[in-house]
């Protein structure tokens, strides 16, 4: 594709909350640097700036909410949902005038986030769930009313993408249910959208467009560039929506399983600034309904319930991460804790399994015998650390859906280096650190100022940090790395890393990307127990020794600002997605002296027990132990799309 190469202008690469961003010059293929994902990252508060003089008007949402609903003639009781619904402005508009029953869903976390607060301060019962309308995490035949309100449809690069999600909301919405789609007009926008503009947001803010059709003329392409007076650039962004004429809309719901479809009437909200409003200045709105039969996707309770086997460590092998490197009494105990807790939820049948080395020749069956496999197997296959990946591989061989991260998602985050170099590539920052390799005799050359704290690089379970690990000179350091290559064997790299002595923090997330995420309440750990003098840390002696001082340390609800607590979650999110982690994980942050909050590491298939950080996390939610374990599992089976079996067969396996 030949262009002209843009040109940097005089502002450059300017740098914003830490980020460079890139000004470019003219351009003269504005469909080239449309990314295919664009949607991913765009909505956030810049477009609450752009959009501000429609989506954060009151009155127009108001009388947009009136206009849906008139159409609609829903019972304040009807369950309804809208998709794509941004900051919530319709659904929170829906809960006010008295509709109890509103769901909303977006992929945007910035806009998510915003929304549930807002909810939560006015005391509004709206469920509002963060992601992907192609991947919709509810069940099948729930919903009255679907809606997609705003122009929110046609964002995705093909119009397959636009199919599947009519398909999804037809499987989620009930037999004759009413869908609502509020819409750009295509023929109207391909001949009036103003190729060039410009306009104040506000007294600091305002931006300038740039819009031509794609080389199909099937979507207009726009550029973005806003500019704070002083700051200069702060976004030069493009994006690209489908243009839908009124009949290609109601062909396209024509075919995709929707009747009675009628176009009701536009929309021409009008703006306080009275400028360019793009693609909200004339929308179409289209009614239809859901045909199909009733029950034709059945529930859990008429499929019969989930098979489940619940795949864990074997305590007839040694576990040298373990004290004694035995199961111990503390071990049988959360195991019993965990039966007792799965054993409370309905539409399962669990099966247990710990004798791994029946582990391979039982495989084949349990295609047929089972529907999911719960993979708490955390210590590895024959119970070696380095082996955990073996587990999942070993059932994806064998074709059988699971919980948990994939055996390269574990892979990753078993290289602490790794993780810190991924990290550093999506500039999120990470400690200050350096790896002493096997073949390094001497460690005089130190490359980052004392104190150090030094960690085995392959492992988890804090196996290897003790008190002892934090050093602060160089024969103490010196020491501290000979007694680890002692300890885990000389050819094992050891890495060393800034020791920050700000908030010890760790993030919980049930879900996935692709259906709904949820995060858990953010919690530190209190050090204030400790005797003066230990480092805080939360490394083996505070998980496995209960005669250590360590033993008394306790998590609490994180004391973190807003702007902190967005920042990890967005980047713990974005994590998630880049290392493909599966329906939950835990990442473990420190904030430095600054507190500015640096990585540590990434922990795939986190620890489930009962009394782990993960529960902890669960129960600052009000969410029960068994609560928290069938998020996990529900958000497999929505990931794998598990259909229970009609009439499953009775199984007693292992334990």
């Amino acid at each position: 594709m030949s262009m002209n190469k843009p040109i940097a202008n005089n502002a450059g690469r300017k740098r914003n909350n830490q980020r460079l961003i890139e000004v470019l010059g003219p351009i003269e293929n504005l469909e080239s640097y449309v990314k295919a994902d664009w949607w991913r990252d765009i909505f956030n508060a810049n477009y609450l700036r752009t959009d501000g003089d429609v989506v954060n008007d009151d009155n127009i949402t108001r009388a947009e909410v009136d206009v849906f609903l008139d159409l609609l003639q829903v019972e304040h009781n009807a369950y309804i949902l809208d998709l794509c619904c941004g900051q919530g402005r319709h659904v929170l508009e829906m809960a006010r005038q008295g509709y109890r029953n509103v769901h909303g869903l977006d992929r945007s976390h910035y806009l998510i986030t915003r929304a549930r607060g807002i909810a939560k301060k006015e005391g509004l019962p709206v469920v509002l769930k963060e992601g992907d309308a192609r991947k919709l995490p509810f069940a099948a035949d729930r919903f009255d009313v679907v809606t997609i309100l705003g122009n929110s449809f046609g964002y995705f690069e093909t119009q397959q993408d636009d199919i599947q999600v009519l398909e999804e909301i037809r499987r989620v919405m009930k037999p004759d249910g009413r869908l609502l789609v509020d819409i750009t007009d295509g023929d109207y926008m391909r001949a009036t959208f103003e190729p060039r503009s410009w306009e104040w947001i506000d007294k600091n803010y305002f931006v300038c467009r740039e819009r031509s059709l794609s080389s199909d003329n099937d979507r207009l392409v726009s550029r973005e560039v806003i500019t704070h007076v002083k700051k200069g650039v702060i976004a030069d962004q493009f994006y690209a929506e489908r243009l839908y004429s009124k009949g290609a809309l109601v062909t396209l719901l024509r075919q995709n399983g929707f009747t009675d479809i009628e176009l009701k009437q536009s929309l021409e909200p009008q703006s306080e600034r009275n400028q360019d409003l793009g693609m909200m200045a004339r929308r179409n709105i289209v009614v239809g309904r859901a045909h199909k039969p009733a029950n034709r996707f059945p529930d859990r309770a008429q499929a019969g319930p989930v098979r489940v086997a619940v795949l864990l460590g074997d305590p007839r092998q040694q576990d040298r991460v373990k004290p004694g490197a035995n199961f111990d009494d503390d071990d049988h105990y959360t195991i019993d804790q965990l039966k007792q807790a799965l054993a409370e939820l309905p539409h399962f049948e669990f099966s247990y399994f710990d004798r791994h080395d029946d582990f391979v020749t039982q495989l084949a069956e349990w295609r047929h015998r089972f529907d999911l496999v719960f993979n708490l197997c955390d210590e590895g296959f024959n119970n070696i650390a380095a082996h955990e990946l073996h587990v999942p591989a070993l059932l994806e061989v064998g074709g059988i859906a699971y919980t948990g991260g994939s055996p390269q998602c574990l892979a990753y985050c078993y290289d602490k280096s790794l993780i810190r170099g991924v990290a550093n590539e999506m500039d999120i920052p990470v400690a200050d650190a350096y790896i002493v390799k096997p073949e390094n005799t001497t460690f005089i050359d130190i490359t980052i100022p004392f104190p150090v704290i030094i960690k085995p690089n392959y492992g988890d379970s804090s196996f290897g940090i003790t008190q002892s690990s934090v050093c602060n000179n160089v024969n103490e350091l010196e020491r501290a790395i000979l007694d680890s290559r002692q300890r885990f064997g000389y050819d094992c790299p050891v890495l060393v890393e800034q020791y920050l002595t700000g908030k010890d923090i760790s993030v919980g997330i049930i879900g996935n990307p692709s259906g709904a995420v949820e995060f858990l309440p953010i919690i530190e750990e209190d050090y204030s127990m400790l005797p003066p003098g230990l480092p805080h840390i939360c490394g083996y002696e505070a998980k496995w020794d209960p005669e250590s001082p360590y033993w008394q340390i306790r998590s609490i609800p994180a004391n973190l600002g807003e702007a902190t607590e967005q920042f990890l979650q967005a980047s713990c999110l974005k994590l998630f997605e880049r290392l493909e982690c599966r329906d939950y994980a835990r990442f473990d942050w420190r904030l430095d002296d600054n507190g500015t909050p640096r990585l540590l590491e990434v922990n795939p298939n986190p620890g489930w027990c009962w009394d782990g950080h993960l529960a902890k996390m669960a129960k600052l939610a009000d969410i029960s132990y068994a609560g928290m374990l069938s998020r996990i599992l529900e958000a497999a089976i929505q990931r794998h799309q598990v259909v229970a079996a009609a009439a499953p067969e009775k199984i007693a396996v292992g334990a």
